[in-house]
């Protein structure tokens, strides 16, 4: 079962993220959590698959970066939403830093903002632990992080993409000889969900690929259907 942590120190603050969550998944396991040592100690009993954390809580104004190293530290790899009163403009390049995956300011957004990046978020735990998996020799040219947040390797060698271009490298690669049609790449496109934003992020993705790879051909273009990763 999928389990979800909830680091609130506000009850109505935590029962609204928790009561959005399962409404849209009424599969998922939530656990809140009210204070830095309770959630320390649930974060070490429990392998949760997607962690909401307040970055304050109580009299602790940043115990939720703590609880994020905390993580990182004893679970390397499960995605952090972070949801804070903090000024965003501020706070989330800093949570970008700590290798959480969002970060949502209170009050400047809506049910469906949480959900579409909570379900976001729960699609890419999925996906990183298929990633995580042992790859066959053939296909370790390209290493992709997990959470698909930091940079993908080619051949030994850094390729620099946006956010949007590394999931859909992602989607592409994890689905290599397939072709993966338009439709499906918009479910990992946030915004712009049409196919000249698709075909614009794929040729971010080849140009990247060709800066340190002249000779890449691994994305093939499918008329009229999709985008497929064929083997170099």
């Amino acid at each position: 079962m999928t389990k979800v942590a909830v680091i609130e120190d506000d009850l109505p603050t935590s029962n609204q993220l928790a009561g959005w969550i399962r409404a849209a998944r009424p599969d998922v396991a939530i656990d809140q959590w009210f204070t830095r040592d309770e959630a320390e100690a649930a974060l070490t009993r429990e392998a949760y698959d997607v962690v909401v954390l307040d970055i304050e809580l109580g009299r602790e104004r940043h115990a939720g970066v703590a609880l994020i190293n905390a993580i990182n530290k004893l679970r390397q790899g499960t995605p952090v939403l972070v949801v804070s009163a903090m000024p965003a403009a501020i706070y989330r390049s800093i949570m970008k830093a700590l290798d959480a995956w969002d970060y949502l300011q209170k009050t400047t957004f809506e049910e469906a903002d949480f959900i579409d990046t909570f379900l976001d978020i729960l699609r890419v735990a999925k996906a990183g632990k298929a990633a995580a998996a042992p790859a066959p020799a053939a296909a370790a040219e390209l290493s992709l992080d997990p959470l698909w947040q930091r940079t993908p390797t080619w051949r030994g060698t850094r390729i620099n993409l946006p956010l949007t271009a590394q999931r859909i490298l992602a989607t592409l690669y994890q689905r290599r000889g397939e072709v993966v049609s338009y439709e499906e790449l918009f479910e990992v496109v946030k915004s712009g969900r049409n196919r000249d934003n698709v075909r614009k992020h794929v040729s971010t993705i080849r140009d990247a690929f060709r800066e340190v790879d002249p000779a890449f051909e691994g994305i093939e273009n499918v008329p009229m259907r999709g985008f497929r990763w064929v083997k170099q």
